[in-house]
């Protein structure tokens, strides 16, 4: 009970911002669709639902292939980078030390 007070007292509060933001947004959704901002992104929106239906999509046994591919060229690419450095840092240290 006391939350359905709560929450008409902070709406009278703010009655007159809450009008303003709902006539400012009405505004600008006005002028977007009289300048024609919202059949553009219509336009888009249809042209790339259109798109994607054209994509062949990989099935579960490509994508897991897939998945592990790129998990063990990662693995890889890490394990090289992590000896590069160290191998230069060693080589690093000994330069300075020499």
């Amino acid at each position: 009970m006391q939350e359905e007070s709560a929450e008409k007292n902070f709406v009278n509060k703010h009655l007159i911002t809450i009008l303003i933001w709902v006539l400012v947004i009405g505004v600008v959704f006005a002028l977007a669709w009289w300048q024609g901002y919202v059949l553009r992104i219509r336009n888009y929106w249809d042209g790339t639902m259109e798109e994607l239906r054209k994509c062949a999509w990989p099935t579960w046994d490509e994508l897991k292939g897939s998945t592990v591919v790129v998990s063990i060229t990662i693995l890889l690419l890490g394990l090289f980078c992590a000896g590069v450095d160290f191998l230069f840092a060693h080589l690093v240290r000994w330069i300075s030390i020499t």
